[in-house]
């Protein structure tokens, strides 16, 4: 038996509380990255911009040492922003995003796994002495990311969520998506990347504990995502990056059969009903890191003092979020003497979808 439920009911709400595998896994099994089956949790991701590089450098080797992340995430326009990371393990994302909210930024990371916690609080003391901030601005809370109110976080709480590989472990994704939508603030952002299958999976790779664990046995189908943000409340996701999983592993590869992953990397934004009205926008270039352009997702890149044109879905999560005050805004009509930008030619589903095949 690779997992066990425990049944809690606060108030009249049923909840699952949750795998005990993991803990094992991630706590025990698991001492080093070397020490992972397959390179599912080692997806290859974009060219790390120079700024993170020298972040991630100032984290001590052993947060580094049992991270166990599928890629990096990293959201723009992160200054003095609240940020809520998912499945924290050892700390490293916390340390490295602890540099860029700044001292009068905030992170908070959120595990089940006491081992990993055990790293991640040993070096709050280091890191703050070597980001050269007068009080720690991390903090790390334990408890399961199906239960964030349960942990002690509260609702209107957070600017950004981010996650790392982590949603494919939970037995209950709904709970994760509502409740990150819970604690987000208005106009916030979920920031995330994971692992998706090109179909839903069947019970034998479901119930395969070291799949499970190597982030492959929970991954979700990618509209099965879709069709749940949307019933929690979040803006349609948008597709940010996407890398082929290839498994490397014999044995592994012969229960998988035919079915293919991607870790990709999504935004969903907790904004009001989204605008049929398109827009033309201006990027201001004042994003640290991304003075020249903003790569916002799959379908929009914003060079700054560019004129360019959005449908309705960016038009509105631009100018309900943190990102407001880094555009300006025109409304549709073309002022003289202007060239419009359009964005690359690209349907709404390929928008949302990576390409697994």
């Amino acid at each position: 038996m690779c997992c066990t439920f425990i049944t809690v009911c606060p108030g009249s709400m049923l909840m699952l509380v949750f795998l005990t595998f993991p803990q094992d896994y991630y706590g025990k099994t698991l001492k080093k990255t070397s020490d992972l089956k397959s390179n599912a949790c080692l997806a290859p991701s974009q060219p790390i911009p120079a700024f993170i590089l020298k972040a991630l450098k100032k984290i001590h080797p052993e947060v580094t040492a049992k991270y166990y992340g599928c890629g990096l995430v990293v959201p723009e326009c992160l200054e003095g922003c609240r940020l809520l990371d998912l499945g924290s393990g050892s700390g490293r994302d916390c340390y490295m995003l602890s540099q860029l909210v700044g001292e009068k930024g905030h992170v908070t990371g959120i595990d089940m796994t006491e081992d990993q916690l055990e790293v991640a609080r040993k070096y709050v003391d280091h890191h703050t002495q070597e980001f050269g901030y007068e009080k720690p601005n991390v903090d790390f809370v334990q408890g399961y990311i199906e239960a964030l109110k349960e942990a002690g976080l509260k609702e209107n709480s957070f600017d950004i969520i981010i996650s790392n590989c982590v949603v494919n472990l939970s037995p209950d994704k709904r709970k994760v998506l509502s409740d990150a939508y819970r604690v987000l603030k208005d106009g916030g952002e979920l920031y995330f990347s994971d692992v998706y299958s090109s179909s839903k999976l069947s019970d034998e790779i479901k119930n395969h504990k070291v799949l499970w664990g190597e982030c492959l046995g929970g991954a979700l189908w990618w509209e099965d995502l879709v069709r749940l943000a949307q019933e929690v409340g979040f803006s349609p996701p948008r597709l940010v990056t996407a890398n082929v999983v290839t498994v490397d592993n014999m044995e592994l590869e012969a229960v998988l059969g035919d079915y293919k992953f991607v870790s990709a990397t999504y935004r969903l934004f907790k904004i009001p009903k989204i605008s049929n009205k398109g827009s033309l926008v201006i990027y201001n270039g004042n994003i640290t890191g991304f003075e020249e352009s903003l790569e916002f997702d799959s379908q929009y890149t914003f060079k700054v003092d560019e004129v360019v044109e959005v449908d309705g879905e960016v038009a509105s999560i631009l100018s309900h979020s943190r990102f407001a005050e880094e555009f300006t805004f025109q409304p549709p009509g073309l002022p003289a003497g202007c060239s419009v930008k359009k964005p690359k030619v690209c349907t709404n589903t390929r928008t949302i979808a990576p390409n697994v095949s």
